[in-house]
Formats: C-alpha cells, structure tokens, sequence
C-alpha cells in the first residue's frame, strides 16, 4: 500500500451514486457497518469445491476501466447532499458481481425479496401469542435501558393500546439498536416505509401510511406488534453477531470467518497507519511503515492454517492408502465380480426356497385341521348309523309282535298322509282368515281414530266460535257439542277367534256394538250432521257475513278519521321542528356571540394592562437603553466583521483539506487497482501453470497404467 503522486488522468470513472460515502464529520469512520442477517448455504468440503473457490477468486472483478468490469477510480467528485450527510445509515448493502454469480456464497448476501406481498405465517390475531411476543418486547426493552434512553416509562399498556407517541419512541429505539448512527428528521409515517423495505422487511405492503395514522387500533396493532418483535429479534441477531456468537456455525457452513476476520484487521490498521503517515513520505518510508501489519497478518494466516495443513496431510496418507487398496481390488475384480454372481443367484434360490417352504406350511396346516374335522363328523356318522340300526331292530320287533302285515302298514302310511294334507290346508285357509280380520280390525280401528280426532277438532272450533256449549253466543240453546258413541262391551275377540289362538284387544272390542253386529253409521255420533246441524250451521254462516259487512264498513269510516288526524300532527310536527330548529340557531348564535366578546374583552384588559407595564418601564430606562443599544450595536458590527473573515478563512482552509484528503483517496485506490490487477495476473498465471502440471500428471499416469 503506497501513495502515488501522480493521477491516471482520463482514464479515472465517474462517481455514481453509491459510489458517494456519507461523511458526518471531518473525517468517517473505519469501522465496518453492521451487516444485515446472514444467508448460510449448504457447502461441501470436497476438493473441487476449492478449486471453485479458487477460480472465483480469479474472477474477482477489476477496477480498470478499460474492460467491462466496474471500475472505483474517480473521474469527477461529486459534492454529497445535505441530508445523505445527516441521514446516514450503516446497512450494509453488498455490491453486485459483473461475472455473475459464483459458487462461493458472502456471508453478507441477502435474500431475495420475493415477489406479491407473503402471508405472515405468524398467528399474530391471537391474544395468547400477541401477549407472549409484547412480554418479550418488554424484558428486552427494560433489559436495555429503554427509558433511560427515551426518558419513557414503560409499561403494559404500550404493547396492549399503545398510543401513536408509544410507538414512534418503541420503532426508534429499536431502529437505533440495528443502526445507531441514523437520524430520524421527518414524521412517523414518513420515515416507516423507507425504512422497512431497507431492512427487507418480509411484510412491509401490509405497512400503509393510513394504518400508521391509527396504530393501536384493533384492525392494525397486531400487524405493529408483529413488526416490532421481528426488529428486536434483528436486533438481537445483529448483538449476537458482533459477540462473536454464529462464527461455529459459519464454519460448519464452510465460510472462512477468522480469515475475514483477519483479512479486515489488517486493512483497517493498515489504512489508519497509512492515513496518519506523512504526505512527504517515500516508498521505502511506507513499506517499512506498514511491514509490521503485514508481518502479523501472514502470521495470523499461518496460525490459523497450520490444522488446515495437518488435516491435508492426513487426508493425502489417507488417499495414497486407499488408492493402493482400490489397485488391489482391480486385480482381483474378474474373481470377485464371479462371486458376486453366484452370491446373488443363491441369494435368489434362498429367497424362493423360504416362499416355497412357508407355502407348503400353510398348506400342510390346513389339510391338518381338515383331517381333524372330517375325522370327527365320520365317528358322529357312525354313531348316528349305530342308533338308527338298534332303533330298526327294536320296531321290527314290535312289529312282528303285533301280527301286523307290511299291506296294513302300507295303507295306515298313506292314511295318515292324506289326513296330513288335510290338516295342513285348513290351517293354512284359517291363517288367511284371520291375517284378513286382523287387516279390518287394524282399519277399522284406523278409522275410529280419526273419526275422534276430527270430533275433537269439530268441538274446539265450536268452542272458538261460540257454539259449544248451548249457553254460548251463537249456540241459541242448543247443543252442537260432537259424542262419539262406542260400546265399551267384553272381549269378543276370545269367543270368535277361540281363547287359545288369540287374545283379542281393547281396540277391536269397541268396534262392536254386541257379540255378532257392529255399529251403524248414524249410532256412532249423536248428532244429525246432514240435517238439522248443518241448516243451523249455513244461518250463522249468513248472520256473520251480514255482520262482517257491517263492521267492514265502520273500520272503513275509521280509518279515513285516523289518516286525517295523521296528517294535521305531522304538518304540527313540521311546524315545531322548525321553530326548534329557530330556536337552537338563534342559542347557538348567543352563544357564539357571548364568547367573542368575552374572549375580546379579556384579551383588551391584558393587552392594556401589558402595555402600561411596558410603557412604564420604557419611560424609566429610554434614556439608559439608547446609549446601552447603540453600544452594542458599535461591539456586534465588530464582532460580525471578525466572524465573516474567520468563516470565510476556515472555510478556504477545509476547501483545502478536503481536495487533499480527496486526492490521497483516490490514489490509494488507483494504487489499489494497479496492485489487484497484478495479483490477478500472477493467480492466473500460477492456476494455469497448476491445472497444466496437473494435466501432465494424469496423461502420465494413464501412460503408466497402459
């Protein structure tokens, strides 16, 4: 690292944009920005993984202008604005590759943004989890001195109804844990959205400015809640990550960090040594200026490659050992590759051998079981044929006994097979008989039921309409009231039927009137329904029509009365709105009225008395007051006149310490430049030097085989 003293002229790029470093004082920080989450991806440890990572270090972009790479060479310096340099902010933002993506992942590459607005799988709607997360956020606030920075004090109530105040105080602290050097300049809803998709919020569209108007709302807290919990949680990554806490597992991810690590100490001392060097200083001053640095970061890098280094030579014992192996094995494949096959055929005759054997298992077992069984119902047959044949004997016995011929047996069989027959007709005839009485009964019964059901229906209309009982309205002394008459007699069914065969029931016993007959449709009820009922019935029926008419006729007359004194109240009521409407006015109008005037007269009596205050005291010093005035106007014209020349010489002098600290940037990085284009050549020249002895190994090494 030395200083040049000479430009490169026109071949120095322009600044673009992000170019443009925020300096918030007379000089800018060193110290690196804190970066964002890391994104770990999966990295085997293999062999030609490093040789991917060494032909990515070879296309590391340039800083030349003249090929397609970009370049960091400055051309013309542009001036940064007012608020970059008082809104400065130390995210990190990671610059993009020209040759496209290598296989070697940063440890500060971000995630994509992916595209829509994602559902937020948190269940942010539920009371139990929305009072887990607030609790959190709570010990994690008191846990860092939150009122002490805000000069807030905290409570439930922020993270339960908070007010818009609550949460610009909560959003900020927290914002100042992930970037300390940031200020806040513009109102709430403002500042919120930029800041969000800066830190990639995954949920940043459901974040609207409306919603930032009303943030403890019910319809929008939650989703506030959720976001203040996901930057605490930030924050406390980003905490653990300055502490150190996530370098094993970077390891376990195959990312280098102590070499970062290493790499960055030196560069950041390196460069504060060479900044604090004299302007005057030569190369050899530099070089022995800035050895020690080096000195300690090759001794760094050989400490923390010295396992690397035992590990690979292991691994090289290792591999010559297998390699020997693996050449033995290829003599002796031709006999094991012969022993394979015939491991695997006896393997297959195992395989059917055991399927051959568990079937005929199966098969032995159940003929087994068969056996057992036949062998049982053949000794049940045997003693079956046994008892039949002593029975046979025993009647042939009997038989001859008697003296009966085989002629008189022949016939008493077919006697008593025909009587048989008899039998079995008639029963079957008197089965149907009586399944065709029983349907009846079931009927009949049927239809007595609904017969009682529809008297019952009959009286209670009759008592709703006044004409049960004979003293009713309508009845006119008589009786209307519908009787079912049902013979409640002894059980029939018994005598018919026959005691034995069936029981009888209640039901078909009142179907009749004595033991032989039924009853007759005019019995059953004790009124005339066709006659006399139903004459009485169509003259009510005419008398209530008469009578309907004439009430119709009324309600008719009532109602065009009512709709008349409807409308007279509701024009009264128009009138009485407007005179409360007048009245209200006229109030509000006194009202207004009194409290100018009384504010008026108020404001008069202090305005008056102020001024005879001020006047009385002006009248005491007026004559004090000029000459103290005039004195002082003498001093503030000297001093403005000393402090214009004293401006405009610090700022000639800043002019010029800002050129000169402009121009000792921009030759450090053309030195820069000069030096990473002559490592890349040397890489390139030593990788293919390497790949090219390696390549000659190999046709060796397949000459020797051959």
């Amino acid at each position: 690292m030395k200083r040049s003293n000479s430009l490169s002229g026109s071949n120095n790029a322009p600044f673009t944009a992000s170019h443009v470093r925020s300096i918030s004082g007379s000089r800018a920080s060193l110290a690196p920005p804190r970066p964002s989450q890391p994104l770990f991806q999966q990295r085997s440890s293999s062999g030609t993984n490093l040789a991917d990572m060494g032909m990515s270090s070879v296309k590391r972009t340039s800083f030349q202008n003249n090929s397609d790479r970009k370049s960091y060479a400055p051309g013309n310096m542009g001036r940064p604005s007012q608020d970059s340099v008082e809104r400065r902010s130390s995210v990190y933002r990671s610059r993009a590759s020209a040759n496209g993506p290598t296989p070697h992942q940063s440890f500060f590459q971000q995630a994509p943004q992916p595209a829509g607005a994602p559902a937020d799988p948190r269940p942010l709607r539920d009371r139990n989890y929305q009072k887990n997360i607030g609790q959190e956020l709570l010990d994690y606030m008191a846990a860092n001195n939150f009122e002490m920075d805000m000069k807030v004090t905290l409570g439930q109530n922020m993270v339960k109804s908070p007010t818009g105040k609550d949460f610009t105080y909560m959003f900020q602290w927290l914002y100042r844990r992930i970037d300390p050097s940031y200020r806040f300049q513009k109102s709430i809803d403002q500042e919120v959205p930029p800041i969000l998709q800066q830190l990639r919020y995954p949920y940043h569209k459901s974040i609207t400015k409306s919603s930032l108007a009303a943030v403890g709302s019910a319809n929008s807290w939650h989703l506030f809640l959720g976001l203040l919990h996901w930057m605490m949680q930030l924050a406390q990554m980003l905490d653990g990550y300055s502490n150190n806490q996530y370098d094993q597992a970077c390891v376990e991810n195959g990312i280098d960090v102590p070499s970062d690590r290493v790499v960055f100490r030196f560069l950041s001392g390196a460069y504060q040594t060479w900044l604090a060097m004299d302007e005057d200083a030569d190369d050899d001053d530099q070089d022995r200026i800035l050895a020690p640095h080096v000195d300690a970061m090759a001794q760094e890098f050989d400490r923390s490659n010295a396992k690397y280094l035992d590990e690979m030579h292991i691994l090289d014992a290792e591999h010559e050992r297998l390699q020997k192996e693996i050449e033995t094995l290829e003599k002796s494949g031709s006999d094991v590759a012969k022993l394979d096959r015939e491991f695997k055929i006896m393997e297959d005759d195992k395989i059917k051998f055991e399927e051959f054997d568990n079937l005929m298992n199966q098969k032995s077992q159940k003929y087994e079981a068969r056996v057992q069984f036949l062998q049982e119902e053949l000794s049940k047959v045997l003693l079956e044929l046994k008892e039949a044949d002593n029975e046979r004997a025993s009647l042939q016995k009997a038989v001859d006994d008697q003296g009966i011929s085989m002629a008189d047996i022949d016939r008493m069989n077919s006697e008593r097979e025909r009587l048989q027959k008899g039998v079995e007709s008639t029963s079957l005839r008197l089965e149907e008989v009586k399944k065709k009485v029983a349907e009846k009964e079931v009927e009949a019964s049927r239809k007595l039921d609904e017969l009682e059901r529809l008297v019952d229906r009959y009286n209670s209309l009759g008592y709703q309409i006044g004409l049960i009982p004979n003293t009713a309205i309508n009845a006119k002394g008589k009786d209307y009231e519908l009787q079912v008459v049902v013979n409640e007699g002894p059980n029939f069914s018994s005598s018919q039927m026959g005691a034995s065969n069936s029981g009888g029931s209640p039901d078909s016993d009142r179907l009749l009137a004595d033991p032989v007959t039924g009853y007759q449709p005019a019995h059953i009820l004790n009124l005339d329904l066709r006659g006399q009922v139903k004459t009485s019935f169509l003259g009510l029926r005419k008398e209530i029509s008469e009578r309907r008419t004439v009430a119709m006729d009324e309600m008719m007359k009532h109602h065009d009365l009512l709709d008349g004194i409807k409308e007279a109240i509701e024009d009264k009521k128009g009138e009485v709105e407007a005179l409360e409407h007048r009245v209200r006015a006229a109030e509000e109008e006194y009202e207004k009225t009194k409290e100018v005037t009384t504010t008026q007269k108020l404001a008069s009596d202090a305005q008056i008395e102020k001024t005879e205050k001020e006047l009385a005291k002006m009248r005491a010093g007026l004559t004090e007051s000029v000459q103290l005035m005039e004195q002082r106007e003498m001093n503030t014209n000297i001093e403005y006149e000393q402090l214009t020349l004293r401006a405009n010489s610090l700022r000639e002098e800043l002019h010029t310490e800002i050129e000169k600290m402009l121009n000792d940037i921009i030759k450090f990085k053309v030195h820069i430049q000069k030096n990473l284009e002559d490592y890349e050549g040397f890489v390139v020249d030593e990788v293919e030097h390497e790949l090219g002895d390696d390549g000659t190994t190999e046709d060796t090494q397949d000459v020797d085989m051959q």
